[in-house]
C-alpha cells in the first residue's frame, strides 16, 4: 500500500514539472521578436529584400518578321531518260559530287552496238564521197552526183552523233556541284523515262523566297542586308542579303516576293527548313524595362513599382501597356515614367502593398543579361 502511494506522488511531481517547463517556453516565445529581427518580416530594416532597377530609355530595332522556306542555291531531281537496267551506282547517300561527275551508269550494250554501226556507215559514206570527188576532178562524174554523196556523208555523220547521244543518256551526270540525297536505286534495278534517280542540291548557299506586304516595299532594295533564324537553330542569327525582287505585286495578297541569299559554309541549313526573316525598318528609342521585371496575367502586364510610404518602401502593383520584346527588354508604352524604380526580378515573390527592402540596385542591362555595348544604335 505504501509503495502504491509512493508511485502516485512521483507521477504527480513529474506532471507538475512538465506544466511549469511548458509555461516558461511559451512565455519566452511570446517575448521573442518576429520576422527575423527589428522591423518585422525580412530582418533589419523590414520588408522583403528585393533587387531594384530604374526605368530607362532603350534603343529598339523596329523589325518585321516574315516567313520563308529554305531552298538550295541550285536544286534538281535527276531522272532517267530511257528504259534500261542500272549497271552501276557511283555515289553514296549524302555525298558531295563535282559538276559533270558520273553518278549512275545504265546498261548500254545495245547503244554501243548502235554507235559502232553508225561509225561504220560514216566511214563508208566518207570513202564513197572521196571516190566521187576524184572522179569529178577527172571529169568522169557530174557535180550533182558528188553533191548527192556529200549529203549521204552528212547524214551518216548526224546518225553517229545521235547514236553517241543515246549512249550518253546511259550515263547520268551531276549538272552542278552539290550534295546528293537519299536513293533506293541499286545495280540491276529497272528504270523508266522520268524515274527519279536522286536529288542534288547546291548547299554552298541557301535561297529563301518570302512574301513582303506592299506597304513595306519602299524600304526594300537589292543588296540589302537581312537577318534570319530557324526553329532548328533559334539562337543563331544568319546574315544574308536580298538578291532580287519580283517585278509584280500579287493582286490577291498585296505582297511582293523577295529572294534572299544566305551563305551556308557549314551546310547546317537544309532545303525545306522554315526560316524567319527579320526585315529592319530602322531604330527608335522608347522606355523599357527588363523582361524579368514584367509579370503577365492573361492579356494584362504589370510591374512592381517601389513607392515610398510612411513606414518605408512598398511594392505597388502598376499595370503597364507593353510593346515590343527584344533582346531581354520590354517596351513600355504607358504606365511608367523615366527614372521610376521597380522590382528587378523575382516578381512572383512580391505582392502589391507589401513592404520591401532594397538589397541591391542593378542596371537594366545587368537584369536583362545583355552587353551594354550592343545597345548602341547601329551596334
Amino acid at each position: 500500500m505504501l509503495r502504491r502511494h509512493f508511485f502516485l506522488v512521483g507521477a504527480l511531481v513529474i506532471v507538475g514539472l512538465m506544466v511549469v517547463v511548458g509555461g516558461l517556453r511559451m512565455g519566452f516565445g511570446a517575448a521573442a521578436p518576429q520576422g527575423g529581427g527589428p522591423g518585422g518580416p525580412g530582418g533589419p530594416g523590414g520588408g522583403v529584400p528585393v533587387a531594384a532597377t530604374l526605368v530607362q530609355s532603350h534603343i529598339f530595332n523596329d523589325t518585321v518578321e516574315l516567313l520563308g522556306v529554305a531552298k538550295g542555291r541550285q536544286s534538281v531531281t535527276l531522272t532517267a531518260a530511257a528504259t534500261q537496267l542500272v549497271e552501276r551506282v557511283r555515289f553514296t547517300d549524302g555525298q558531295f559530287v563535282s559538276k559533270g561527275e558520273v553518278l549512275v551508269e545504265l546498261k548500254d550494250a545495245e547503244q554501243n552496238a548502235g554507235v559502232e554501226q553508225a561509225r561504220a556507215r560514216l566511214l563508208q559514206a566518207q570513202q564513197t564521197l572521196e571516190r566521187w570527188n576524184t572522179l569529178a576532178e577527172q571529169g568522169f562524174a557530174s557535180q550533182a552526183a558528188v553533191e548527192q554523196h556529200e549529203a549521204a556523208y552528212r547524214t551518216a555523220k548526224a546518225d553517229l552523233a545521235a547514236a553517241e547521244a543515246r549512249r550518253g543518256d546511259r550515263l547520268i551526270r551531276a549538272p552542278f556541284a552539290g550534295v546528293v540525297g537519299l536513293t533506293d536505286i541499286t545495280p540491276g534495278a529497272l528504270v523508266n523515262p522520268g524515274s527519279t534517280i536522286v536529288t542534288l542540291d547546291d548547299l554552298s548557299s541557301i535561297r529563301v523566297d518570302f512574301q513582303v506586304p506592299e506597304r513595306y516595299l519602299a524600304g526594300l532594295r537589292t543588296g540589302q542586308t537581312i537577318v534570319a533564324t530557324s526553329d532548328v537553330y533559334p539562337d543563331t542569327q544568319i546574315r544574308g542579303q536580298i538578291e532580287t525582287l519580283d517585278t509584280r505585286v500579287d493582286e490577291a495578297t498585296r505582297a511582293i516576293t523577295a529572294r534572299a541569299i544566305f551563305p551556308n559554309p557549314d551546310r547546317l541549313l537544309r532545303p525545306g527548313m522554315m526560316m524567319r526573316v527579320a526585315l529592319s525598318r530602322g531604330q527608335r528609342e522608347s522606355l523599357a524595362v527588363p523582361e524579368a521585371s514584367v509579370s503577365v496575367q492573361g492579356s494584362s502586364s504589370f510591374v512592381f513599382l517601389i513607392a515610398e510610404g510612411e513606414k518605408g518602401p512598398r511594392a505597388e502593383q502598376r499595370p503597364v501597356v507593353a510593346g515590343m520584346r527584344q533582346n531581354g527588354f520590354v517596351e513600355i508604352r504607358d504606365g511608367l515614367e523615366a527614372g521610376d524604380r521597380i522590382v528587378a526580378n523575382g516578381v512572383n515573390k512580391v505582392t502589391g502593398g507589401q513592404p520591401v527592402r532594397i538589397a541591391e540596385t542593378q542596371t537594366p542591362s545587368d537584369v536583362a543579361g545583355v552587353d551594354p555595348a550592343t545597345e548602341r544604335p547601329g551596334a
